[in-house]
C-alpha cells in the first residue's frame, strides 16, 4: 500500500517565468511545496509558490541553497548553470532532467549531433567556423544561422536567403542549417519516467508571428493524416530517447513539402506548445513532468477536445504596468480559457499570457481564437 508524508515532495525550480507558475499549480495539486530561484522579486512562480529566493540562474551559491533546501529541482528555461548543477548531482541531489543531459541540450550544435549520430530525420547542419562570410558561401544558400546558446522565441536565429543578406548574420558562435521549405511547423511533448517508460501527446501546428517568430497560434491536434502523425510519433520518441533524462521534452518538427518529418530543436522542460494541455488532456504538460520526476505513473495524454491556442503578447508602442483590454468580451466567448502571467511589466511582444479555446470542432475552436485575438490586449501604462 502507498504512503507518503506530506508534503510528498519539497520541489525547487529554477526560473520563475510562466512555465515555472503553472508547474507551481500542478505541484500543489499533487502535494507538493514549491521554493522557485530567479532574479526578479516576486516573479509569476513565486506568487504562487510563496517561497522564492531572489537570485541569477547562473549564481553558484543560490543554486546551492535551492538544491540543498528541496528534496528535488527542475527548471522552466535551458539558459542555466549546467556546471554547477552537475556537481550538485555529483554530490547526490536529485535533479530532473539531468544536467548532463540538459548541457547536451544547452549547446545547440551538440544537440543536432546527437540527432544526426542517432539516425533521427534532421535538416543538413555545419559549425560555423573560420571567416564567416566564407563559410555561409561554402555552405550555400538559403540557409539558417543559429547560435549555439541561449537562443529562443525568435532570438539566436537569423534566416538568410542570399549573399546579399549576408550583413544580417549574428555575430556570435553559432552553427549553420539548411533552410527548410516547410509545409507544416508541428510539435509534441514526450515523457520519459525513471524507469524508461514513455508517453507521448497529440502532434499539435504551430503557427508564429511574421518577423518575431513568436508561436502565435496553435491547433491541437494537427490536420495531418493518420501515417504522418504516428511517423511523427515515433520519431519524437526516438529523439527523447537519444538524450534520456527523466521529465517531459518538448520536441519541434518540420513536415516537409515532401512529407517528411525532421526534427528542429528539443526542449528539456515544459513547453509552449503544450499549453493547451491543461484544459484539453487527460494529464497536463506540468503534472506530467512532475509525475515522471517524482517517480510517479506517468498519466494518460488523450486529448479530450479539439483546441486552439494564442499567445497573449505585449501590444507594439506599449510598456509598463500592464492594462487588459477586452478581457470581458473575451470571456463571454463560449470554451475560453483564459490565463494571464502576473507579469508586473509588459513590453512589446512580450508573453504576458495565453489563451485556450476548447471546441468539438477545431475549426470552431480557431475561428474563437482568432476572435480573442482582436478583443484581447495589453497594453501598458507607458506609451513608447
Amino acid at each position: 500500500m502507498d504512503a507518503f508524508s506530506y508534503p510528498i515532495a519539497r520541489i525547487g525550480i529554477i526560473g520563475g517565468g510562466q512555465l515555472g507558475r503553472m508547474m507551481v499549480k500542478a505541484a500543489k495539486r499533487l502535494g507538493c511545496t514549491c521554493t522557485v530561484l530567479d532574479p526578479t522579486p516576486s516573479s509569476p512562480a513565486g506568487q504562487v509558490a510563496g517561497h522564492q529566493i531572489v537570485g541569477d540562474y547562473h549564481d553558484p551559491a543560490k543554486l546551492r541553497e535551492l538544491v540543498e533546501t528541496s528534496d528535488l529541482t527542475t527548471f522552466d528555461l535551458e539558459n542555466i548553470d549546467a556546471d554547477t548543477l552537475i556537481q550538485l548531482e555529483s554530490e547526490g541531489h536529485r535533479i530532473h532532467p539531468s544536467p548532463r543531459v540538459l548541457a547536451r541540450i544547452q549547446d545547440k550544435l551538440i544537440q543536432k549531433q546527437v540527432i544526426w549520430d542517432a539516425g533521427i530525420p534532421t535538416a543538413p547542419f555545419a559549425p560555423l567556423t573560420g571567416n564567416p562570410r566564407e563559410a555561409f558561401a561554402a555552405f550555400g544558400y538559403p540557409l539558417v544561422q543559429k547560435a549555439r546558446r541561449g537562443g529562443y522565441d525568435g532570438r539566436g536565429v537569423a534566416i538568410l536567403r542570399e549573399e546579399g543578406e549576408f550583413d544580417r548574420y549574428l555575430p556570435v558562435p553559432a552553427y549553420l542549417e539548411r533552410l527548410v521549405p516547410a509545409e507544416k511547423e508541428l510539435a509534441l511533448l514526450v515523457a520519459r519516467s525513471a524507469q524508461g517508460e514513455l508517453r507521448s501527446y497529440p502532434v499539435v501546428e504551430m503557427q508564429f508571428r511574421p518577423g518575431e517568430n513568436i508561436l502565435d497560434l496553435l491547433l491541437a491536434p494537427a490536420d495531418l493524416p493518420p501515417e504522418i502523425a504516428e511517423k511523427a510519433q515515433e520519431i519524437a520518441r526516438r529523439t527523447v530517447e537519444a538524450f534520456g533524462g527523466v521529465g517531459i521534452f518538448g520536441v519541434e518538427l518540420f513536415l516537409t513539402k515532401d512529407q517528411e518529418i525532421l526534427v528542429n530543436e528539443v526542449a528539456p522542460r515544459t513547453h509552449n506548445s503544450g499549453h493547451y494541455s491543461i484544459e484539453a488532456c487527460m494529464t497536463d504538460q506540468f503534472e506530467q513532468h512532475l509525475r515522471a520526476v517524482l517517480r510517479l505513473p506517468l498519466g494518460a495524454t488523450d486529448q479530450l477536445c479539439p483546441a486552439a491556442m494564442i499567445n497573449l503578447l505585449g501590444s507594439p508602442g506599449y510598456q509598463g504596468r500592464p492594462i487588459i483590454r477586452g478581457l470581458a468580451a473575451a470571456l463571454a466567448i463560449p470554451g475560453v480559457h483564459v490565463h494571464l502571467y502576473g507579469k508586473a511589466t509588459t513590453k512589446p511582444f512580450r508573453k504576458m499570457g495565453h489563451v485556450t479555446v476548447l471546441d468539438s470542432d477545431l475549426a470552431r475552436a480557431r475561428e474563437k481564437a482568432e476572435q480573442v485575438r482582436a478583443l484581447l490586449r495589453i497594453t501598458g501604462e507607458e506609451a513608447l
